[in-house]
Order: structure tokens, then C-alpha cells, then sequence
């Protein structure tokens, strides 16, 4: 059974729109980094590129842009177990639209396992999804203007300078490659951040069958 339910559908889709809006904004209340629709709509891009270099399907790579679209609508419930809130409220707003219940499970066990509390790359999409959220690491995710008041977390997504995700020329690796700004964070504060998600990059990357590697500053750490 083929489905009308398109990321450009999902996009468009002014519900969606608002359920997105009011989810970034409680953890924007909560003073975490941007959640909004320049995060979504990357994290989207990502897992499009990954899919796509890996000659997956063109509906799965479909799917895993819809899953990344709507990963953090859960926010709106509660920063805590959003994931699982999401995908509860995606099953819901997929089912309404008739999409099928097999292309409902891919997307909705992407969304229930991207936090790295409790994620687990189950399906390619679960697996890149994981990797376009946890890598979208950037100074325009900061919405505190006071440097003086930065937390680790303001600290650590200011201080990138440049943020790269690509491919091996033969694709057995994906590469994160961080320009960090040293005077702002340091790579040791980056890790006490980052290294859960990282390592969680690492077990996707597995699961997908490429390496993931960690650059920063030119040197290699994962």
C-alpha cells in the first residue's frame, strides 16, 4: 500500500507547524539551545545525505526525513521522555493520515529512540536519525546573547566555528569534522557534553555498517 504522506506533505502541514513551534519554545523556557525548524529541517537533510550515499530506498529515505521532521515534537509534553511522548503523538497524527502501519512503525521507532538516554538504532532510519540530531552541534543554536551568562551548553555549540559531516570517498566512514574555538570551550569541556551522543553516533554508524569518526581541530578522537 503506497501513502500520500510526503516530508513535503509534513512540511507544509500547518498542525505540525504548531506543534514544532510550541515544543521549541518550552525548552527554549527550559533555557535549552534552538529545537525549531533550522534543526529539524537539518537534522532532515542529514539523515537524507546518510540514507542516500548508502543506497537505501527512495521512500525509506522519505521516512527518515518525516521521523527527523517530527523528532522533537515531544518537547511540548516534557523535555523528559520526549522522544517516547513524540512518537506517541506521531503515531497519532500518521494514523490520521493513513499512512501505512508498517511506514508508521519505521518512523515512529526512529523518533522513540533518538535520545541518547534511551536510544537504540533499531532500522536505518532510527540509525540516521541518531546521527543528524546528535551532530547538529552549531553556534546558531544558541539563543543566549550574554556570553557572560553562558552555561557548558551555551559554551560548548558557540564555540563551533565550523561543522562538517561527510563521507570516506569510499563511504566506509562517516566523518565529523568540528573547528572549536578553544577560547570559548575547550575539546575536554565538548566531551563532558558530548561523549554519550557521540559514542551513540559510533554504535549507529555500526549498526549502518560504516565507521563514525570524530574530528576536532584537525585531530582524530573518535
Amino acid at each position: 500500500m503506497s501513502s500520500i504522506v510526503t516530508y513535503k506533505y509534513i512540511k507544509q502541514n500547518p498542525d505540525i507547524h504548531v506543534y514544532i513551534k510550541n515544543a521549541d519554545a518550552a525548552v527554549e523556557a527550559q533555557g535549552y539551545t534552538e529545537h525549531s525548524f533550522a534543526h529539524v529541517e537539518k537534522v532532515a537533510s542529514t539523515v537524507e545525505m546518510i540514507l542516500s550515499a548508502l543506497n537505501y530506498d527512495e521512500r525509506t529515505v522519505e521516512l527518515g526525513m518525516i521521523a527527523a521532521y517530527l523528532h522533537d515534537i515531544g518537547n511540548v509534553v516534557n523535555r523528559i521522555d520526549h522522544a517516547q511522548s513524540g512518537a506517541v503523538m506521531a503515531f497519532r497524527l500518521l494514523d490520521n493520515l493513513n499512512m501505512p502501519a508498517e511506514e508508521i512503525c519505521a518512523v515512529i521507532s526512529a523518533i522513540g529512540n533518538h535520545d541518547e538516554s534511551t536510544a537504540q538504532p533499531l532500522n536505518p532510519i532510527s540509525a540516521a536519525l541518531i546521527i543528524g540530531d546528535k551532530t547538529d552541534v552549531r553556534r546558531s543554536r544558541v539563543r543566549n546573547a550574554d556570553m557572560r551568562s553562558f552555561d557548558i551548553h551555551d559554551r560548548v555549540n558557540y564555540a563551533v566555528e565550523k561543522s562538517d559531516l561527510l563521507f570516506s570517498a569510499d563511504k566506509s566512514e562517516l566523518i565529523l569534522e568540528l573547528v572549536i574555538d578553544n577560547n570559548i570551550s575547550s575539546v575536554m569541556e565538548y566531551f563532558e557534553i558530548f561523549l554519550q551522543r557521540m559514542l551513540l553516533c559510533k554504535r549507529a554508524g555500526e549498526f549502518l555498517g560504516i565507521k563514525f569518526r570524530l574530528r576536532i581541530n584537525g585531530s582524530e578522537v573518535i
